[in-house]
């Protein structure tokens, strides 16, 4: 195979973006179009005359043709659309959160493995190039060991009924933070309040807990007057800033920390103070760079960074979180199997 034939599966605001995306993307010939409403079909019919555009999602299943699926459909959908997309046969790429359920997501991945398919989630901030600079940072020893990392994504926008802000928002941080420290929490304690919607929390506090003594925090919000995409990571040796906000100069690493004492030099935790780096890295289109990250593993038959597994792991702490949401709060441990005590480097 050296072609690879996909259809896309929802053409609202995110998916008008996946679809250009993928119609750019080297190694593809985009055939279908697809959404349930007429309209969006015919806003986006021009734009790729090349491909069929449909209403009808059994019209993709049915084409024995059609080698991938890619959902940019709303989150409600993913668990059964995907299923359905893997039972006949396709390769599936599945916008975040893949499931909204842990066993939904387990399903999924059994599915792909029984199919022998390919199966990749949209987690976008994975092939983001600071993102990507900070994994080899971290791994470069220049850190220091890892400490904590939190987060804030916040905005006054879109405001959803059919899931909550951390569902909503809290995917990219939480794939993020599972990609850097290369390990699942084991227990998560959350917050939150629905200010706008009763049941629906617009603003949520999760706590994350590591086995290793690590610590995340995130915080995302549809109600706050500033829009924040930013994370925080802090090591031993020094502590890296990615405001994804800024156009340029995302990444500022602070030459900063904390003296410790050795035994019999005193008591006393000095503060170090040094310089501030602004490195440069290569730019790249997230979103293109993901599209075409999944074309090429079908193509070359290995195994996506956002694979599935990758993923349910990020939905096991989504399920966590929202139990401790239920709780008030209350500590909830993240049920992992004996696959996920290490992530893949």
């Amino acid at each position: 195979m050296d072609e690879l034939t996909i259809a896309v599966v929802g053409l609202g605001n995110w998916g008008k973006n996946v679809v250009r995306s993928f119609a750019r993307t080297k190694g593809t010939c985009l055939k279908y179009i697809c959404d349930a409403s007429p309209k969006l079909v015919e806003n986006q019919r021009s734009l790729y005359p090349q491909a069929i555009a449909t209403c009808e999602f059994a019209d993709l299943l049915d084409d024995k043709d059609l080698d991938a699926i890619v959902l940019a459909t709303p989150a409600p959908t993913h668990a059964q659309l995907g299923q359905m997309a893997l039972a006949a046969g396709k390769h599936l790429f599945v916008e975040k959160p893949m499931a909204l359920s842990t066993v939904e997501a387990e399903r999924l991945c059994a599915t792909a493995d029984a199919m022998s398919r390919r199966l990749m989630v949209g987690h976008l901030l994975e092939y983001h190039p600071a993102v990507n600079w900070m994994k080899e940072y971290l791994q470069s020893g220049r850190l220091g060991e890892p400490l904590y990392i939190y987060s804030q994504r916040l905005n006054l926008g879109t405001v959803r009924a059919d899931e909550n802000a951390f569902w909503s928002l809290a995917p990219h941080d939480i794939s993020v933070m599972l990609y850097l420290f290369g390990m699942e929490p084991d227990w998560v304690s959350a917050h939150g309040e629905s200010y706008l919607q009763a049941g629906v929390e617009d603003v949520v506090f999760a706590y994350l807990h590591f086995p290793d003594g690590r610590a995340a925090q995130i915080h995302v919000s549809w109600l706050d007057p500033h829009k924040e995409r930013r994370m925080v990571l802090v090591g031993t040796q020094t502590m890296v800033v990615f405001d994804d906000m800024q156009p340029m100069e995302q990444i500022r690493v602070y030459n900063k920390g904390a003296v410790v004492p050795e035994a019999g030099e005193g008591t006393q935790v000095t503060v170090r103070h040094g310089d501030i780096l602004i490195p440069h890295f290569p730019s790249g289109e997230p979103l293109m760079t993901e599209a075409q990250h999944f074309v090429d593993c079908i193509l070359k038959g290995t195994t996506p960074r956002s694979d599935g597994q990758d993923g349910l792991r990020v939905v096991r702490v989504l399920d966590a979180a929202g139990a401790s949401l239920r709780m008030a709060g209350q500590p909830v441990k993240v049920v992992q199997d004996d696959r996920s005590a290490l992530l893949p480097s």
